[in-house]
């Protein structure tokens, strides 16, 4: 941190879902968030900023030029926590990899996998050796765990951006950075759909603790909400 008493957040994908839920968490725990949309920021971010000090902010993770402007624009901030969640579900639950459109497949690597991993690249410097850089995984990215098969692309890429961030702190084994990959479950939101067992509400609030337990611990660690360790 710079400043002695002022705890900041950089939230990229924050539109809506998981993303907007931990803008609210972070804001109401008395951290400065600045939060990242894609297009233009829905209603209830919009609201969060006339409730919290939320600042906003645009980037489209599939633009590499896009995250080095913001990169650029956000130069002279330091950050406490960077935390990539932005991603997408493009596949229905049970249709093959084979099935997909070459479109659709491109899509969901470059935004799950690629665009998360150039964030975190581009971004990290404006965390502190003492910060944390998470990234928002999935219990689906577990290749170990995958006994039931369905969601196979969804699945490909959160397993792809796990290889990527193992690679990415071998890179960095040296530096006493904290690194994150995070497994919320199954929630309910517009990509988890109205099936999924968990209400953002139920959550968030522990996710965001287990983020803040292990501020101070080096290396990665691919957990879910609760802390505990995902086989990978």
């Amino acid at each position: 941190m710079t400043e002695a008493h002022t705890r900041r957040a950089l939230i990229v994908g924050a539109s809506r879902g998981l993303g907007l839920a931990l803008v609210e968490e972070y804001a109401r725990r008395g951290v400065e968030v600045v939060a990242t949309v894609r297009d233009a920021e829905s209603e209830a971010l919009r609201a969060l900023t006339e409730r919290f000090p939320v600042a906003v902010e645009h980037v489209d993770v599939t633009d590499a030029l896009q995250i080095s402007a913001l990169a650029h624009r956000l130069a002279r901030y330091q950050f406490d926590l960077l935390f990539v969640v932005a991603g997408i579900s493009l596949a229905p639950v049970d249709e093959p990899a084979s099935d997909i459109a070459d479109d659709a497949f491109t899509r969901t690597m470059l935004t799950n996998a690629l665009g998360a991993m150039r964030v975190v690249e581009r971004l990290a410097a404006l965390v502190p050796q003492t910060g944390t850089v998470a990234v928002m995984s999935s219990g689906q990215g577990s290749v170990a765990n995958n006994t039931s098969g369905g969601f196979e692309v969804y699945r490909a890429s959160k397993a792809a951006l796990n290889q990527l961030m193992r690679s990415y702190a071998a890179r960095h084994a040296a530096e006493p950075k904290t690194l994150l990959l995070l497994a919320p479950g199954w929630i309910r939101t517009d990509m988890g759909g109205e099936g999924a067992g968990l209400d953002i509400a139920e959550a968030i609030p522990p996710l965001v603790d287990t983020i803040e337990a292990q501020h101070g611990t080096p290396g990665l660690h691919y957990l879910d909400r609760h802390g505990a360790t995902v086989p990978w």
